[in-house]
């Protein structure tokens, strides 16, 4: 009887072993890596009543926005604006016309795909301006 009792124990403790090695923490859920955001800089030069149109891709819904990082007179103003593209213009949807140095215009695209920032002559320039704008988007 003594060996039946001894069979019978030595199961029944280890699996009481193993219910107690569980661990308490609870599973850690991976959370999404934070976009990272893009600039892309474009450049040209702006004439006398014209426009020049320069298109991108967003991967990402999200924050769009254009700066004008350089102008070759630094006192010029000019229209910059933002858009979506479709393979040949760009239709605007927010635009700024007294953009100066260091301004910039923003907006949020809802989805992804190609998007364009539209720079024009507002009826100030003189001559040519050769122009750098900086459009970070996802």
């Amino acid at each position: 009887m003594k060996h039946h009792f001894v069979t019978l124990l030595c199961p029944l403790l280890t699996a009481t072993a193993f219910i107690g090695c569980g661990s308490g923490n609870t599973p850690q859920v991976p959370t999404q890596p934070s976009p990272i955001s893009i600039t892309q800089s474009f450049s040209g030069t702006l004439t006398v009543n014209g426009a020049q149109t320069h298109s991108f891709t967003v991967d990402r819904a999200g924050t769009v926005s254009a700066q004008v990082k350089s102008l070759s007179d630094q006192a010029a103003t000019l229209g910059v604006s933002l858009g979506t593209y479709n393979g040949s213009a760009c239709a605007i949807i927010i635009s700024k016309t007294d953009a100066a140095l260091n301004s910039s215009v923003a907006g949020t695209a809802q989805s992804t795909g190609q998007f364009c920032v539209w720079v024009n002559d507002v009826g100030k320039l003189t001559s040519g301006l050769d122009y750098t704008i900086d459009v970070t988007h996802y």
